[in-house]
Formats: C-alpha cells, sequence, structure tokens
C-alpha cells in the first residue's frame, strides 16, 4: 500500500456518514492521482484550468472533478463541457458566464456560492447580507439556466485560533440553513456545504460541512 493510499484511507476512517472528500490534487502529478483512485478516490479537485485539463485527458472518465479556485470568466469554456461542480462562484459575473457556457454545451452544472467570512482581504466571496438578493436573481431565471445552485462554499481565516475558525464556519452553516429555508424548503439539490481543509476539516465537520477539501494530508507538500 502506498503512503498516499495509507494517508487517505486513514482520513476517510475519519469522516461521518454524509460527509464526501474532495482530494485537492493541483500540483501534483497523474501518478499519484491514480495511487488515489486505486485506493477507491473518486472526487478530485483542481484551481487551475489549464493543469485540470491535461489530467483530465490522463485520468479515468468515471472521476469527479471539482474546481475549487479562482476561475477567469474566460477560462469557464474550457471546463463546461465536464466540470462536476465548481466551488468558487464569487460573483454575479462568473456566475453568468457558467450559464452561457453551460448552455452552450446543453449541461446543467452544479455551483457553490462562495461566501466571504474570513479575516483577510485575499479572500473573496459574496457578502452574507448580499446572498439572498444574488439567490433571487437566480432564481427568478428558472430551472433552463444551466446552473444548479448546490449550496455554499466558504474559507475560514488561516490562524492558529481554532475558536475563530469554529466561529466563522458556524457562521457559514448558519447562512446555509437560512437560506435553504428561505430559498430551498423542498429542492433536495441544495444540499451541500463545502468548508474545511487539512487543518481545520475536524472543525469543519462539527459545524456541519458535507464536503471537505484535503490536499496536503493526503498527497503531502505540493510540487510545483
Amino acid at each position: 500500500m502506498t503512503q498516499i493510499a495509507d494517508r487517505l484511507r486513514a482520513i476517510l476512517e475519519t469522516l461521518p456518514e454524509g460527509v464526501r472528500l474532495a482530494a485537492v490534487s493541483k500540483f501534483h502529478p497523474v501518478e499519484e492521482l491514480m495511487q488515489a483512485y486505486d485506493a477507491g478516490q473518486r472526487i478530485f479537485a483542481e484551481s487551475r484550468v489549464q493543469e485540470l485539463a491535461g489530467k483530465v485527458d490522463a485520468m479515468p472518465k468515471d472521476v469527479e472533478w471539482h474546481f475549487i479556485g479562482p476561475l477567469q470568466t474566460n477560462k469557464v469554456k474550457y471546463i463546461a463541457p465536464f466540470i462536476s461542480m465548481i466551488h468558487s462562484v464569487s460573483s454575479m459575473r462568473l456566475l453568468d458566464e457558467i450559464s452561457r457556457q453551460a448552455l452552450k454545451v446543453g449541461r446543467t452544472i452544479p455551483i457553490l456560492l462562495e461566501v466571504f467570512i474570513a479575516d483577510e482581504e485575499t479572500k473573496s466571496g459574496f457578502s452574507p447580507e448580499e446572498l439572498p438578493t444574488v439567490l433571487e436573481s437566480v432564481l427568478a431565471r428558472g430551472p433552463e439556466s444551466g446552473i444548479q445552485i448546490a449550496g455554499l462554499m466558504g474559507m475560514a481565516t488561516f490562524t492558529d485560533d481554532r475558536e475563530q475558525i469554529r466561529r466563522e464556519f458556524h457562521m457559514l452553516s448558519t447562512l446555509y440553513k437560512e437560506m435553504k429555508e428561505l430559498f430551498f424548503p423542498d429542492c433536495a439539490n441544495f444540499c451541500e456545504l463545502s468548508m474545511g481543509m487539512s487543518g481545520d476539516y475536524n472543525l469543519a465537520i462539527e459545524e456541519g460541512s458535507t464536503i471537505v477539501r484535503i490536499g496536503t494530508t493526503i498527497f503531502g507538500e505540493r510540487r510545483y
């Protein structure tokens, strides 16, 4: 058994039912992804379009690809034909372009709206206050928009203060529940809360995360 497979299985054993693992494979070669694949992992997450496109061709066809990083509008067309979920939808401009490109290829792409919850200017996302207006605008387009809002995504502050991280995750979890009650009370598709990475995923799970994004703990330090 490889070290990657061992580390992967150790993480999977800690995940409760209903929580999925997106293995963050950016900057790691296909050979290492295949070690995780052979150990049973099927969801991989990337943040660079060019790197992702190359891996899609090299990996088995049953892999579920998630995009988790900043996404430029002019790059959406390259991933629209195959992407399983886009976590990092942080602006109406990006959302509109995903809708356009999804309709062009005859797909409905699940997306997560990124919410700004951290005490860091480098993070991005919609503010909690503007989220209801965004959802109203998107839902007014009807079911033929090419996008399906599957939930929310957020990144906590990069800090050693575990209580601050927990507060931020709790804020996003509360917001998720409020938006579900207001806009998706009878919609089973609005069901994902993507939060938690290698250093804080246990806190994220305790606060209700359904998808954790873990890379370093599985693959080791990035290969640049």
